[in-house]
């Protein structure tokens, strides 16, 4: 990319899809960052150097992607659609980039090539598996732009609003630090809501992979219902997580003589924190096994 304004690189979008007769569509994702301070501040976000190899989901015509290959020692870039797909490889081709690697391809069903950073303005609609397959991988951090109200809720306090599934599962796994809000102005076409740029860093020490597995079952089920109590949120959702009917789950958890998950089994879902939910996992996995 070239240009040293947010309406220099309006321009050269513009001018790219006018080319090649592309109409963006929004409903799959389809939303170009036309600021250029709000790329380079991304950019910079991922002190990228020349021993990254970096991730790239949802390249479009390479907004991000041109300038991170002349940071890094290689990009993995992953654009679904053929025809941005080979926009971008001939924009890599005239720029003579040769240490991007483009794959043709959807995301969440293709296997990450190694890497130790993700960049990315994610497309919207895959925002939440694309970011658990993410947690899959070994990497240093990741700098993602999600919808805004998502990435609210990726850090969302306990007994609040946006205390969810999300933020419980990602409690475990990474540290979420937003970094700036990217405003709906930003982009073309214009989204109707507003983005933000969060970071996200693995976390050191992790639960045991089997425990994390039944942990995500249990949360999965419990935030279906995130306003019950938990002993009802629990037999509602049974499914999730086992194969008892309705009477033999109500039995196994009258059998409960734990006080403390008693007390557990009376608490609404949101009033629950991570390190609850865990505890109250492995006790119900017990409990399965009688």
């Amino acid at each position: 990319m070239t240009g040293g304004t947010s309406q220099s690189l309006s321009k050269i979008t513009k001018s790219i899809l006018n080319q090649y007769g592309i109409k963006l569509n929004k409903n799959l994702g389809q939303n170009y960052l036309i600021d250029k301070n709000k790329r380079d501040q991304i950019i910079g976000f991922g002190n990228i150097n020349k021993d990254d190899v970096v991730l790239e989901i949802g390249t479009g015509i390479g907004t991000l992607t041109i300038e991170i290959a002349k940071r890094a020692k290689k990009v993995i870039a992953i654009e679904q659609d053929r025809g941005i797909s080979d926009i971008l490889a001939q924009r890599l081709k005239d720029e003579k980039i040769d240490n991007v690697e483009l794959i043709n391809d959807d995301a969440l069903k293709v296997e990450f090539p190694k890497f130790n950073k993700i960049v990315s303005n994610l497309p919207y609609q895959i925002s939440s598996p694309i970011t658990f397959k993410f947690l899959d991988y070994d990497f240093d951090l990741a700098v993602l732009m999600y919808q805004k109200e998502f990435a609210d809720r990726m850090n969302g306090e306990v007994s609040t609003k946006n205390y969810s599934r999300l933020s419980a599962m990602l409690y475990f796994k990474c540290d979420v630090l937003k970094l700036t809000d990217v405003s709906a102005e930003s982009f073309l076409p214009k989204p109707e809501v507003d983005s933000t740029v969060v970071c996200l860093k693995p976390k050191e020490t992790r639960i045991p992979e089997e425990d994390f597995n039944f942990y995500s079952k249990i949360t999965k089920a419990l935030f279906q219902h995130r306003n019950k109590k938990i002993r009802n949120a629990l037999i509602d959702s049974r499914h999730v997580f086992c194969s008892l009917d309705k009477k033999e789950m109500k039995k196994r958890l009258n059998s409960i003589e734990d006080e403390r998950l008693e007390d557990y089994l009376k608490k609404r879902v949101v009033m629950l924190t991570p390190e609850e939910i865990l505890f109250l996992s492995k006790e119900i996995n017990e409990i399965l096994r009688e």
